[in-house]
């Protein structure tokens, strides 16, 4: 097989999940430049079905699924659906997530519980009920997104109950790698730093100031541009990854490894 062949997505069908906006939506939209079915998950019916509308146009078929990924029921349905009208799941990719700046010593329990609930026990239970299909057709790969906050509690903002869920994230990609591997199925994780997204646009015009410290702690002084995160999407659940799992791919200017 020719080397940018196995980059190929053409004939697999993936499942994204916070696909109707942000960095879901331009790794979905990654997945049908390659080639993929995409079904579009997002919790936002609306935002959904337009991203879905926008991506058949790339010749690929698509289909938008509303789902709240802490409800088991909806999820197992999301699964469901999918292998009935694209025949199987070849890729997960687990985007959906929320974040919180609520010092900790003012944080709610029921704020930390959505937070773990959305970021940590949703890609849980999209990978349980996605990995069933993959596990019986014995082959499969899930990406998971993390963050760099699953790594370094980054600064100034506080986010305990964001960067605990991420921690997580990464330790259930690695348990999970681990337990499918000889199954057919890979499970890897990517650990975006930051990604000059719309609601980041937000913080970059009401806290300037913060905004500087995040570039100056990034040793490429910039954030990243969202479509830069499309192509490691790709390659992690493409033929040309096929060797790796169970693995973090941090990607965020450097900032970890300082």
């Amino acid at each position: 097989m020719a080397v940018l062949d196995q980059f190929s997505l053409d004939g697999q069908s993936a499942v994204v999940t916070g696909a109707g906006r942000g960095l879901g939506k331009q790794m979905a939209s990654a997945y049908a430049d390659a080639g993929a079915d995409v079904a579009i998950v997002d919790i936002d019916a609306e935002n959904a079905e337009q991203t879905a509308d926008e991506l058949s146009d790339d010749g690929v078929q698509t289909t938008a699924i509303a789902a709240d990924v802490t409800d088991e029921d909806e999820v197992e349905a999301v699964a469901d659906t999918v292998v009935e009208e694209f025949g199987r799941i070849d890729v997960l990719l687990n985007n959906a997530g929320i974040v919180s700046n609520t010092p900790a010593e003012e944080m709610g329990l029921e704020e930390f519980q959505r937070t773990i609930d959305v970021n940590l026990t949703g890609v849980f239970l999209c990978s349980k009920h996605v990995g069933r299909h993959m596990l019986e057709q014995e082959s499969g790969s899930i990406v998971n997104i993390s963050s760099m906050s699953g790594l370094v509690a980054n600064y100034p903002q506080p986010q305990v109950a964001y960067n605990a869920s991420k921690a997580g994230v990464i330790m259930l990609t690695r348990s999970l790698a681990s337990e499918w591997a000889d199954r057919g199925v890979r499970v890897n994780s990517i650990a975006p730093g930051y990604m000059k997204t719309d609601l980041v646009e937000d913080v970059l015009e009401s806290d300037p100031e913060m905004a500087e410290t995040w570039r100056e702690y990034t040793p490429m002084g910039r954030l990243g541009r969202p479509e830069e995160l499309g192509p490691v999407a790709v390659f992690l659940a493409s033929e040309a990854a096929s060797f790796m799992n169970g693995e973090i791919v941090s990607f965020d200017g450097g900032y970890t490894v300082r």
